[in-house]
This record gives structure tokens, C-alpha cells and sequence, in this order.
């Protein structure tokens, strides 16, 4: 059991790891072996109308890397970084084995529920972890893309349902490409009762597989009708496309590799300056999309905090330069719309300062070994605000988003 708080703490990125069937129990006869798993040199990959992908090296989640275990490591090799002594109840940091078996709780809702509650954390929202390859690898073919999220959400409708016993909240895919399926995909899911959706943080490929943002008029009617649920737009990392920027400078071909690729000084200087979030949430002020529809709240996930500052001082200078390019203070729809979740080695404090603690939500990555070992110790980062502040960030901002008491505790 871990440490427990003496308020709610709603986690607003954790994980789910999808079953082998997540994408084709429920895919139509008419494209039987767009997906299929495959045996490579006695490992199983994921195959997309017969292209193998390595973008997970092990997509059966059977064996998984342990949660946390990157900071585990990084905590035991440098102790120096350890500045806050433990806590009553927090979990005994020990040297990580390279994998472990995984999990029940990876995998279902109702032992998910017992490792929430051994990890003191009230309500989680729940993202799908394989999902993110989908979307690219299919750029060039709109329909086939509808079809194969259609089936993951009716998937995790029937495993996880969109909401669990008020306590995890599962994020169905909204794809884009044809904005009337997206409408209908939508209105499904709303009806089944879905708080919030997963938006794929990058240009969208139209019928011919040509790109433009979704933050364009011609977007509108999806925006309308996701503006008056209610529904809060979740934009988890995914696979964005921006590798192919990457093969132009560097001369090669291929799919983005999160795990195990090599790198290079470019890539690392490319990656440090967090372009595809940066983009989409330009494109979300810049394109004004955020003043059509104020009532819209975006919160990238897993896309870290780095690029705010930078952003924000862009927005100011070309605000000042340019004010008649803007329909209001490109700063005024930020603080509105835009809700972010830093990473958790991220100077917090600093970025509440920048954009107020009601923009801040916390989250820990559950299970992914790049997450957090012990979710809730991560409120120590925060002993510098006001109880008050610390409160909305642990859980309080969420729950508003989500329609939740956020008073309300779970354990």
C-alpha cells in the first residue's frame, strides 16, 4: 500500500495494455487481415495489411518492463536525486528486474481497481498503449482507419467499459479523416457514456491521405458537437508522423521507433524542442479553433511541459507584433482551453507559474516503465504551493474537467 493522501488524487494518465484481439475482435469480415499478429524469429509482432511494425517489440504485453523502473533506476545510481527523505507507506525502492509477467491489472478493470487502490490512487483516466501505431500506418487510407478504431472502441467498451464503477475512466479514439464518421463515432460512444476522448495530437490525412489540422473551419461540425458534451479532448502522445521530417533530413525510410532506436545529435535537438505538440496546440490558438469554441478544453498527455515557456513567450511576442492576426490574446485561449500535464522529472513549479495552477494536472504514466514506481510520492514536488494548489493538480482540475466531486475519495 502506498502512502495516502488526505485528498483525492484522479491520475490523468494511465494505461491500459490491449489484448491481441483489441483491434480485430470486432473488425468487419470486409477487412479480415488488415491487422494480424505474426511470428518473427519466434517473437510475436503486430502487422499492419501485412507491413510487420516494431513500433512495440513485444506487442502481446505477456512480458512487460516493470512500472516506474526507469526512475527506480535512475533513483538508485544517482542518490543525490533522492532529496526528500520517504514517507510512511511509500514503496521501498530495489533494483528492477528487466521484465516481469504481466499483470491482471494491465488488463481488466476489476484488478486494475485493487493495484489503484494498493497505489492509494482515487481515479485514473485509462489510455490504450498499442492504439498509437494505428492512425499513421494507415494515413493513406481514411476508411480502413475509421473501421479499425470503430472495432478498438467496441473492444474496450465490452473489456473496460467508459466508465467503471465511477473510478477509471477508458479513452475511446476519435479519428478524423472523414469528419461525418467521426461525428457518428462520437455520438456512439457519448451514448455509452465516454467523459472523455482520445485525439490524436498531429495533422490529419484527408481521403487521399494528404495532411491539415483538425483546428481548421472545416472541422466545425465535430468541434460543435463535442462542445456541446461537454467531453473533455484528451491528447495523448502517439505516433504523430513527424518521422518522416526526420527520413527527409536524413536521407532514409521508415516508421518511428520509440523503443530501442538509434539516435544522434539531430534527433535529440529535434525531440528536445517538442515540435509535434507545439504545433498542434499553435494550430489549436492559431487557427481559432480555441476562440469558436471556448467551451472546448484540450489537455495533451504524455507530451511533457518543455514546450509551454517557449510557446508562451511566441504567443506573447507575436500577440504584441501582430495583434489583428488573432480573434482574442492568443494567451487568454490558452489559459482557457489548453490544460497540461508536465513530465514527472519537470520543474512543476515553474510551470505554474507560467500558466496557474488550474491548467496542471498530474499524471503518472501507469504501468510504462518511463512512469512513475510509486504515483502519489510525486505530490513532494509540490510542497512549495498552497495546500489548495496542491489539491487541483493531484486530482481537483481533473475531476471538474470529468464531471467529478473533487472532494470525492475512492480510497
Amino acid at each position: 500500500m502506498s502512502r495516502k493522501l488526505d485528498f483525492p488524487v484522479f491520475d490523468a494518465d494511465n494505461h491500459m495494455y490491449e489484448t491481441t484481439d483489441a483491434f480485430t475482435k470486432y473488425l468487419p469480415s470486409s477487412h479480415a487481415g488488415l491487422v494480424k499478429y505474426v511470428q518473427v524469429n519466434g517473437r510475436t509482432k503486430i502487422a499492419l495489411r501485412n507491413v510487420i511494425s516494431e513500433y512495440i517489440p513485444n506487442p502481446t504485453f505477456n512480458k512487460v518492463a516493470p512500472p516506474g523502473a526507469q526512475e527506480v533506476e535512475f533513483k538508485l545510481k544517482n542518490p543525490a536525486s533522492r532529496t526528500k527523505a520517504p514517507k510512511e507507506g511509500d514503496k521501498v525502492l530495489a533494483d528492477p528486474p528487466r521484465y516481469i509477467e504481466a499483470l491482471p491489472g494491465f488488463f481488466n478493470p476489476k484488478d486494475r481497481l485493487e493495484l489503484m487502490n494498493e497505489l492509494s490512487i482515487d481515479r485514473a483516466l485509462m489510455w490504450p498503449t498499442l492504439a498509437s501505431l494505428l492512425e499513421e500506418r494507415l494515413a493513406d487510407d481514411a476508411e480502413a482507419t475509421h473501421t479499425v478504431v470503430h472495432a478498438l472502441n467496441e473492444w474496450m467498451f465490452e473489456h473496460w467499459s467508459y466508465e467503471y464503477e465511477g473510478r477509471i475512466f477508458p479513452t475511446p479514439v476519435i479519428t478524423l479523416p472523414i469528419v461525418d464518421e467521426a461525428i457518428r463515432e462520437f455520438d456512439r460512444v457519448v451514448e455509452r457514456g465516454a467523459r472523455v476522448i482520445l485525439i490524436r495530437p498531429a495533422p490529419v490525412p484527408d481521403l487521399k491521405g494528404a495532411r491539415r489540422s483538425f483546428a481548421l473551419p472545416e472541422f466545425d461540425p465535430f468541434w460543435k458537437r463535442v462542445e456541446e458534451s461537454g467531453v473533455l479532448v484528451g491528447m495523448h502522445a502517439s505516433d504523430d508522423g513527424y518521422q518522416r521530417y526526420i527520413n527527409e533530413w536524413e536521407g532514409n525510410q521508415g516508421e518511428y521507433l520509440p523503443f530501442g532506436h538509434e539516435t544522434n545529435g539531430f534527433r535529440e535537438i529535434l525531440h528536445a524542442q517538442t515540435r509535434g505538440i507545439t504545433d498542434v496546440v499553435s494550430s489549436i490558438i492559431g487557427h481559432g479553433l480555441a476562440t469558436r469554441f471556448p467551451k472546448l478544453r484540450f489537455m495533451p498527455v504524455e507530451n511533457g511541459s518543455s514546450w509551454v515557456r517557449p510557446l508562451v513567450d511566441t504567443l506573447q511576442r507575436v500577440y504584441e507584433r501582430t495583434p489583428h492576426a488573432f480573434a482574442e490574446d492568443p494567451m487568454v485561449a490558452f489559459q482557457r482551453s489548453i490544460i497540461v500535464h508536465p513530465f514527472h522529472e519537470e520543474d512543476v513549479l515553474g510551470l505554474v507559474d507560467t500558466v496557474g495552477s488550474d491548467n496542471v494536472v498530474f499524471g503518472s504514466d501507469y504501468p510504462h516503465p518511463e512512469g512513475l514506481f510509486d504515483p502519489v510520492t510525486w505530490v513532494d514536488e509540490l510542497d512549495e504551493l498552497k495546500l489548495e494548489d496542491r489539491k487541483k493538480i493531484m486530482g481537483g482540475n481533473l475531476a471538474k474537467l470529468m464531471g467529478v466531486d473533487p472532494e470525492a475519495k475512492a480510497v
